[in-house]
């Protein structure tokens, strides 16, 4: 009788332990302020319900101190809002990043370069000449350096030098 007694017990604290705790009964939520209130009687209007005011915390103020706002986007921040989204015909067109320098001509001026665009257009330049990011700085017998405006918001550095050597013929190296 005993062990049935024990046995009644140990299967007792089994179940229990296992069966699903049960949640607090909750009260139900109360109606949303914005439905409107029922009149209690005809002809009366509905009483409007008062909604609670945010109470802020007056001891508390951000200040930036020269941080800039997280919420603005870094993409798309150049200086040059004024850039035309089109490109003109032409040298004026024409990105450093596209061209390739076919050769270098001397004459009593100096030197003249022929620059060979992505479109397989061959242009003249001379030091000085302007393209669609940068210009001509110098020219010289094996390479054409260029200055180019870069467009990084967040570079400290608004102009760099791209040098392209002069390109070989094929066959020749």
């Amino acid at each position: 009788m005993t062990l049935t007694a024990i046995a009644l017990a140990a299967a007792m604290t089994v179940v229990t332990a296992v069966a699903p705790q049960q949640a607090p009964a909750t009260t139900p939520a109360p109606a949303p302020a914005s439905a409107p209130a029922k009149p209690t009687a005809p002809g009366k209007p509905p009483v409007p319900v008062e909604q609670p005011t945010p109470t802020i915390d007056p001891a508390y103020v951000y200040e930036p101190a020269g941080r800039r706002d997280p919420f603005i986007s870094l993409v798309g921040r150049g200086d040059d809002k004024s850039a035309p989204a089109i490109r003109p015909a032409g040298l004026a067109g024409l990105l450093i990043g596209e061209i390739t320098v076919k050769g270098v001509v001397r004459d009593r001026n100096g030197f003249t370069a022929l620059l060979q665009a992505s479109d397989n257009k061959t242009y003249n330049v001379r030091t000085g000449d302007k393209l669609f990011d940068g210009s001509v700085k110098s020219i010289n017998q094996e390479k054409v350096i260029f200055s180019q405006d870069v467009s990084d918001p967040l570079s400290l550095v608004k102009q760099r030098e791209v040098s392209k050597p002069v390109r070989q013929a094929d066959g020749r190296g």
